[in-house]
């Protein structure tokens, strides 16, 4: 029931469409790709899946297979006909919205999993905007450059590991569950993707009781300002007298090799 690349061509040419370079939209014209996806987003009858940014349907038409209840976010205005006339038919509410400002109250009536194939230049913010405002989005699964994924899902001493990774554990859980390479997709893309499993904590990772979100995030941006700076120097203007030594952190080590609950002791030292 998905698009083969002949068909997705066929759509685009009777729409007059092209993807957008400026929008990053790459479609995803295999249909095995697209069923894994839908199969690891672990989603079934009576579950409740938001897609963002449903471009022809590809995704969208697999995600219906699972018996899901599907509603499908699309920011450009020129798919909205296409995509609708693919999906519709299958019961998906098309909702034309740019997810990063769009009214969640209006999408979401209970617990969703969010699944979508996300350009580089918004991944993160989006990423972020929902795990920090949508609290009834429980899960994640998501297709986003390799390298972007790998960030979303390090832990500390990996390369990858920086602020945005210790941001996304903040919140949740981050798993690398796959990988995809660059000729599933139309146009054909430069990198590799990687599908990501966000899960929600039922709480935040660390008691705000114990140190307030802000502070937190605080010392973590100003440590990663100069990440292969020892503490000592990156954090040279914020510490206070004695502050590595009541968080029983040595001041030597650098930021990529601090775990979130160490990041928290320093904050909550100052």
């Amino acid at each position: 029931m998905t698009h083969t690349r002949a068909e997705l061509h066929a759509l685009l040419d009777a729409h007059g469409l092209k993807p957008s370079r400026a929008l990053g939209q790459n479609f995803v014209v295999d249909a095995n790709t697209v069923r894994r996806i839908a199969r690891l987003a672990e989603v079934g009858p009576g579950d409740r899946v938001l897609e963002i940014g449903a471009g022809l349907g590809s995704l969208t038409l697999a995600l219906v297979e699972t018996g899901a209840r599907v509603t499908a976010m699309e920011v450009d205005r020129y798919l909205l006909a296409p995509l609708a006339s693919v999906v519709e038919p299958h019961g998906v509410v098309v909702h034309h919205a740019d997810a990063l400002t769009a009214d969640y109250r209006e999408v979401l009536d209970g617990p969703t999993t969010v699944v979508a194939n996300l350009p580089y230049n918004v991944a993160t913010p989006l990423v972020l905007h929902l795990l920090e405002t949508q609290p009834l989005i429980t899960r994640m699964l998501v297709m986003v450059q390799k390298e972007v994924g790998e960030r979303f899902a390090a832990h500390a001493g990996e390369e990858p590991y920086g602020a945005v990774s210790l941001r996304v554990q903040y919140y949740a859980q981050a798993t690398v569950v796959g990988k995809v390479g660059p000729n599933v997709f139309v146009p054909k893309p430069n990198v590799d993707s990687a599908l990501v499993k966000i899960v929600r904590r039922e709480s935040v990772a660390i008691d705000p009781s114990f140190v307030g979100e802000a502070e937190l995030f605080s010392v973590i941006r100003t440590s990663f300002g100069q990440r292969r700076k020892m503490l000592r120097r990156s954090l040279h203007d914020w510490a206070s007298e004695g502050v590595f030594e009541r968080a029983g952190v040595a001041e030597t080590r650098r930021p990529e090799e601090l775990t979130l609950e160490e990041f928290a002791r320093l904050a909550a030292a100052r």
